[in-house]
């Protein structure tokens, strides 16, 4: 198995990061009762300790670092079959569901798969590893409630399930603008052939879509109800476009065929796992700052984001399939940072991570702004919080020393 984490960083703040975060007693979203054995709670919800052991390890000997993973100085092994898989709760056969996540390999998807995993259920993940990975979701191969299959969205597929995670699209600028076309492609076809899926086998269909189809708001924060001010031919329209056709196919299959879906529109996420060339705000900054380099900002750094953390996200989507809730929801959190605000903000917490090694020297500069980049963006979740019982318990400074953990762990030879 996998080194521990002060082993793996030789940087004494790492370790003391990872001991002085919050335990799932602080998070409600992430194990809220008693826990049992110290990686589930009686009711099936996972600790977060062993949600950490799957992707940054754990100072915990019962839980043995990042499982089927062994890291030397020069290489890196997988074993085939772990020792032992994560413990997942047993569920009798009326509550066990067959669940499909397409995009299962990716950032968030990876970690929602853990989450069904942990919950009990079967477990089928589709990616075509664009911008996905199969050592995020390699601890579950083998595990007789995980299936694998490498497939592209864009074609169809014939499965039995219960429900469907759509997410299979790149998410970040940088992939999903180096093949536009394809990117429509697959906010329309692949959107099209999982509805056709849900249809025929009469599965709930939710539908990961995106704070992008309200493009560069003139309402602030943003409504469900607010249509969007959207420019159809940009650089970006490939990917805002593409989820506003989603919407609008999901609710089409909704009103003729009856479908039961939900929508979720997902704001700025961030966690371990994300791509460390997505090019993204979080990634780009914390890189930069590990690395020593200088910030860049495009622009002048007054726009402003609002950043949730991955495992938020997940209990928001889960909760959100298994509601009611037929309208779309935004999830994502109302703390709002400017650009500026937050490249300060990420020097200031790398500092604190490699305390005791050295400090980063990193400045911030500024470059010319982006096309179409949107000057404000922050959610209004007054219906996920009546609706779902959901907002974001995860503050935006742990969920930073856990990424920038991560990212050390993925730099460190």
């Amino acid at each position: 198995m996998s080194r521990n984490v002060e082993e793996l960083h030789a940087i004494p703040a790492a370790e003391e990061v990872l001991r002085d975060m919050p335990t799932e007693q602080q998070h409600g979203g992430v194990g809220q009762q008693q826990q049992h054995n110290g990686s589930m709670d009686l009711t099936g919800a996972p600790s977060v300790e062993l949600l950490r052991s799957l992707y940054l390890g754990t100072t915990n000997p019962s839980i043995s670092g990042r499982i089927g993973e062994r890291r030397g100085s020069t290489s890196i092994t997988f074993t085939t079959v772990p020792i032992e898989f994560p413990p997942v709760t047993r569920l009798d056969p009326f509550n066990k569901k067959r669940i499909l996540v397409t995009g299962g390999a990716g950032f968030v998807g990876s970690h929602l798969v853990d989450r069904l995993m942990l919950m009990g259920h079967d477990v089928i993940c589709v990616d075509n590893y664009f911008t996905g990975s199969k050592t995020n979701i390699a601890h579950w191969i083998g595990h007789p409630n995980f299936e694998l299959i490498r497939h592209d969205v864009v074609d169809p597929i014939m499965l039995e399930v219960d429900q469907v995670y759509h997410l299979a699209c790149p998410a970040s600028p940088v992939h999903y603008q180096s093949n536009p076309v394809k990117t429509l492609k697959t906010g329309f076809f692949g959107t099209y052939n999982m509805l056709g899926l849900s249809k025929r086998v009469k599965a709930r269909f939710l539908l990961a879509s995106t704070s992008e189809v309200y493009g560069s708001p003139e309402e602030h924060p943003q409504r469900e109800g607010y249509w969007g001010h959207v420019n159809c031919i940009g650089p970006r329209a490939c990917y805002d476009e593409g989820k506003r056709v989603a919407e609008a196919l999901a609710y089409s299959y909704a009103r003729q065929d009856g479908v039961d879906i939900r929508v979720a529109r997902i704001f700025n996420t961030f966690g371990p796992r994300m791509n460390w060339n997505d090019g993204r705000v979080v990634s780009n900054f914390i890189l930069q700052a590990l690395r020593g380099e200088d910030l860049t900002i495009y622009g002048d750094g007054a726009a402003t984001r609002s950043f949730q953390y991955v495992h938020d996200l997940v209990d928001g989507l889960i909760k959100l399939m298994a509601s009611d809730c037929t309208e779309p929801v935004n999830l994502g959190t109302p703390q709002e940072y400017t650009i500026e605000e937050f490249a300060r903000l990420s020097i200031d917490l790398v500092s604190e991570v490699r305390a005791g090694k050295e400090t980063t020297k990193s400045k911030i500069i500024h470059l010319p702004p982006v096309t179409d980049d949107p000057p404000k963006r922050r959610p209004d979740i007054t219906r996920a919080k009546e609706r779902l019982g959901w907002e974001p318990k995860w503050k935006v400074r742990e969920g930073m020393l856990e990424t920038i953990v991560y990212f050390l762990q993925t730099l460190q030879p």
